[in-house]
């Protein structure tokens, strides 16, 4: 591994890394995930913030999602694009509740 990679990095490149031990009924590990995300245009400000229990878990009902949006052309555009281009987010992160929550902040 190259110098300078933080040490999560390293651990997650790494083959030596454990899998994480399931630690519910579902499978699930009891890693959590967060994702924020801020967007500022001049004077205004959005952010979004997205959590949840195991991010490998949220995978599968994620990719489902997608799909099933794609082939009932719940769409906004077609052809190559961003994921935000493609679809309504906070719609689809909604669709995505029993895994993910979801806030949204002025």
């Amino acid at each position: 591994m190259r110098r300078g990679y933080p040490s999560a990095v390293r651990d997650v490149a790494s083959p030596d890394t454990p899998a994480p031990a399931p630690a519910d009924a579902q499978g699930r590990s009891d890693q959590t995930f967060l994702v924020d995300a801020v967007v500022r245009s001049g004077g205004a400000e959005r952010r979004a913030v997205a959590r949840g229990q195991d991010i490998y878990a949220v995978t599968a009902p994620l990719v489902v999602e997608a799909l099933d949006r794609v082939l009932t052309g719940r769409t906004r555009t077609v052809g190559v694009a961003a994921a935000g281009a493609i679809f309504d987010a906070p719609g689809f992160l909604r669709a995505l509740s029993p895994h993910v929550t979801l806030d949204l902040l002025p």
